[in-house]
């Protein structure tokens, strides 16, 4: 299993803190993540993961904190700014337009052209072609170009999506919750390409609350907890209990049960 470089990190989050009005979204986070790497961010609802992830893609500014991207300090005036730079994320709804072809959400907003006689054209055989190998390197097996994306399965969808961030210049892929709503074997595709990306020297940063999920692709952990950072832990160094246990408050949990004698 690919361990992932350990250089300097392709993208350093310094305390960054988010306010909206009174209310503290973020309390000085830090985390690095790393090229080749798949750094899991966990946390249970409310830890303030979507807020972190928005931030290190250009939806939110910081309110104090610092992003360092490429060794260079970064403020991103919006999405596209982030986009530029190399910082993809996938979302869980996805973006795309189930009637619409798997080809045509591929190139959305990103359509090849070709010229005659000076006017420019859709090509669509480029198009087409380009789709279906990126397709078969994520192990999707398309019927053809022009299958509707909404007959694919979740995984699929998540597949199309993660594909085409990798195309289109990606070097830190944010994934959001992207096994959330996945079976058993949709959940075991997604993971699968997840490692392929990982394998192609991209960085992942991949929001889950699934520790299973986690554990089964990570290279490194970092665990929010109502905008704070917990800790961050290499593979190895720390088990699936006690990862869970800090998601969940274990210690809270704890010392709930010993002030109860042991009641919970």
């Amino acid at each position: 299993m690919s361990t992932g470089a350990r250089h300097e990190p392709i993208i350093r989050m310094k305390m960054i803190e988010k306010h909206f009005g009174r209310v503290i979204a973020l309390a000085g986070v830090s985390v690095d993540v790393h090229q080749g790497e798949c750094h899991c961010l966990l946390g249970d609802n409310g830890a303030g993961k979507s807020t972190f992830i928005k931030t290190m893609s250009g939806v939110h500014k910081p309110t104090h904190g610092e992003i360092l991207f490429e060794g260079e300090t970064m403020e991103f005036a919006d999405p596209r700014d982030a986009i530029s730079a190399g910082i993809a994320t996938v979302y869980q709804d996805l973006a795309m337009i189930p009637l619409m072809s798997v080809t045509r959400n591929f190139f959305m907003g990103n359509e090849p052209v070709k010229k005659r006689m000076g006017i420019p054209f859709y090509d669509k055989a480029y198009a087409d072609r380009v789709t279906m190998e990126e397709m078969r390197k994520m192990g999707i097996s398309l019927r053809g170009p022009d299958q509707a994306v909404g007959t694919l399965s979740g995984g699929e969808r998540q597949t199309v999506a993660i594909a085409r961030s990798v195309h289109f210049g990606a070097k830190v892929l944010i994934l959001d919750e992207p096994t959330s709503a996945l079976g058993v074997r949709q959940t075991s595709n997604v993971l699968a390409t997840i490692d392929k990306v990982r394998k192609q020297g991209i960085a992942v940063v991949f929001i889950t609350h699934n520790v299973r999920h986690a554990l089964a692709v990570g290279d490194r952990f970092t665990v929010l907890n109502r905008g704070k950072t917990l800790g961050t832990a290499k593979r190895g160094e720390i088990t699936p209990d006690e990862l869970q246990d800090m998601m969940a408050g274990g210690q809270e949990l704890a010392e709930l049960e010993g002030s109860l004698g042991g009641t919970v």
